[in-house]
């Protein structure tokens, strides 16, 4: 199982520095939308939504989804926290405001006790 994820998280990492979205990988035409939006300006890159997480909501990534609803790119990113806690963030892929959040332990770490 750790295998498992350190291989996804691994996966995430390289396509994040290509800023490609994992999810999108099986369709072109859903790749090269993808590319386009990133090239215009429309979404950042995957690198910067992973930074902000990392900073805000640590743990190790287990999925991440590029989805466009109702005109709005949107990162869906699926991760672990330290303790186990499995959460699913919602962020605007335009600029990565947090739209939405579900699961236990959802506390940004600045806000859990011994975090600075």
């Amino acid at each position: 199982m750790r295998s498992h994820l350190r291989s996804i998280t691994l996966l995430v990492l390289l396509l994040s520095s290509l800023a490609v979205p994992p999810g999108l990988l099986a369709d072109d035409r859903d790749h090269d939308r993808a590319r386009k939006a990133l090239e215009a300006g429309e979404i950042l890159p995957l690198r910067t939504i992973i930074d902000r997480l990392d900073r805000d909501y640590p743990g190790q990534i287990l999925e991440v989804e590029l989805e466009r609803d109702d005109g709005q790119w949107i990162y869906e990113v699926k991760l672990v926290r330290d303790k186990g806690a499995v959460i699913k963030l919602k962020l605007d892929a335009r600029d990565g405001t947090l739209l939405g959040i579900k699961g236990r332990d959802i506390a940004p770490a600045a806000s859990q006790p011994g975090r600075p």
